[in-house]
């Protein structure tokens, strides 16, 4: 019998399903009710939101969806927030997703977890457990949730789970008040003996606010702090590199989404409205008036479908799988899907510029050579250069070709990735 890695597997199930449009993983936002206000975050409610807590789903209607989407092919299941442990019953909500066989990941502050919770877990094992870390520092840490205390809940939770040897990983968010504490975050993991990532991709908020912007990073800090760490380069450009799935090539080029939402993923937000991911949040199907499938088959499709209405930068950039940037982004920040964020694609092209892949000219992108901001963004890629030899960071990765943008065949309009 061959065996394979976990990893490996994964990439296979992918690979043979997502042509078939299975759904195989589920994010479920079971609250945005949270313990802390992050000045950062996208979706967060005070705990005391008592008409948000209304119009929560109930645990029966948790069991029918969940029942649906094991039907429909669902494998992975994530459970964030918001903060997940701010309903009561979310113990419930997770012991009936984990009967029916989903492979289950908990997204978590760490606040609120107690010693009855964990010993839950270690009996009730996830997958995996992510807990977001807010600075190496109490003050810094504080600064950002803006709750006194949550330093030491926070501290106290990620003890409580390492002493049950469940699977933690720590992250955090790069922002104008974490920054300088990142790598002191990434060793105190490493010294715990547990994985750990990190992420300056920050938008607004589900209601359109724009106040997390307010503690995003330039996107000169985002690539900084990416050569601070001297494997994020060269992951990047293995993720440019190894970019070859035909599935979502159909869509590149002719319809305003290009992701997996709504094609191998899908989101379910705390009052039952379905979405291609946790940030769309315009297009929903309420899954309290009809059934998952309907919602899937039907609904989605459509969304998933739509057409771009007009030339977009995107749809010829080679670069795109290096971009954090989608449609949900530019909907929230900009108040239309097909108009690129800025920010995204300056930090993306910074990166490429560094990397030294080869960009061709392109009329409707500004950083492109011979427009109107490749002057300007050459002399931010000089800046960092200088930064990275400063670092000891080695930049001279052999000269390769960059992927083009893959073209569909024109009867595989109904797959993608």
């Amino acid at each position: 019998m061959e065996s394979v890695s976990y990893a490996e597997l994964s990439r296979r199930l992918h690979e043979r399903l997502l042509a078939q449009r299975i759904p195989l993983e589920a994010t479920f936002e079971v609250s945005r009710r949270c313990p802390l206000a992050c000045r950062h975050c996208y979706n967060n409610l005070p705990m005391n939101d008592h008409a948000a807590r209304r119009r929560e789903l109930s645990l029966d209607e948790y069991r029918r969806i969940f029942d649906e989407i094991a039907e429909a092919g669902t494998l992975w299941v994530l459970f964030t927030g918001g903060e997940i442990f701010a309903r009561r019953d979310f113990l419930d909500i997770y012991t009936e997703a984990k009967r029916r066989g989903f492979l289950i990941t908990l997204f978590t502050n760490g606040t609120l977890l107690t010693p009855r919770i964990a010993d839950y877990l270690a009996e009730w094992r996830p997958f995996a457990i992510e807990i977001t870390l807010y600075g190496y520092t109490r003050e810094t840490y504080e600064r950002l949730t803006r709750v006194p205390g949550s330093y030491d809940r926070c501290h106290q939770g990620i003890r409580l789970l390492l002493e049950r040897r469940l699977p933690l990983k720590l992250k955090t968010v790069g922002t104008t008040i974490t920054k300088d504490e990142i790598f002191a975050m990434r060793d105190f993991a490493e010294s715990l003996g547990v994985p750990f990532k990190f992420d300056s991709m920050i938008n607004p908020r589900v209601d359109c606010s724009q106040s997390p912007l307010e503690v995003r990073l330039t996107p000169e800090e985002v690539v900084e702090l990416d050569l601070r760490d001297p494997r994020r380069m060269a992951e990047w450009r293995a993720l440019n590199d190894r970019y070859r799935t035909a599935a979502v090539a159909p869509y590149v080029s002719n319809t305003v989404y290009d992701c997996g939402g709504g094609v191998g993923s899908f989101a379910v937000n705390p009052y039952g409205e379905m979405s291609i991911c946790v940030l769309s949040q315009v297009d929903t199907y309420d899954l309290r008036q009809g059934s998952f499938r309907e919602g899937w088959e039907q609904f989605l499709r459509r969304v998933r479908m739509q057409p771009r209405t007009r030339p977009a930068k995107c749809t010829s950039c080679e670069i795109r799988p290096m971009c954090t940037s989608c449609a949900a982004v530019n909907e929230l920040e900009n108040g239309d899907k097909e108009a690129a964020v800025d920010f995204f694609c300056r930090t993306n092209h910074l990166r490429a510029y560094l990397l030294g892949l080869d960009l061709k000219p392109n009329p409707l992108c500004e950083y492109r050579p011979g427009s109107e901001r490749y002057e300007d963004i050459q002399a931010s890629v000089a800046a960092l250069r200088a930064r990275a030899r400063e670092l000891g960071v080695d930049l001279s990765f052999k000269p390769r070709r960059t992927l083009p943008v893959l073209q569909g065949h024109p009867t595989a309009a109904s797959q993608t990735l």
